[in-house]
């Protein structure tokens, strides 16, 4: 039930280019290139990709 509540506001999160965990602005965290796109790493150590359309998710265990 906490996971339908929270699934949309991260998705908007995401969708602004914002960190799920801290909200910062995920341009700030520091960039790396990667084989999908960049590689984004957030202040608070969460990993995102963000892709050639520019849309950020959040990075997978085997994108580590």
């Amino acid at each position: 039930m906490i996971k339908d509540v929270i699934a949309p506001i991260q998705a908007w999160l995401l969708s602004q280019g914002r960190c799920v965990g801290c909200s910062t602005p995920l341009l700030k965290g520091r960039v790396e290139k990667h084989k999908l796109g960049t590689k984004v790493t957030c202040k608070c150590g969460r990993i995102y990709i963000k892709d050639k359309a520019g849309r950020f998710r959040r990075a997978l265990v085997s994108e580590v």
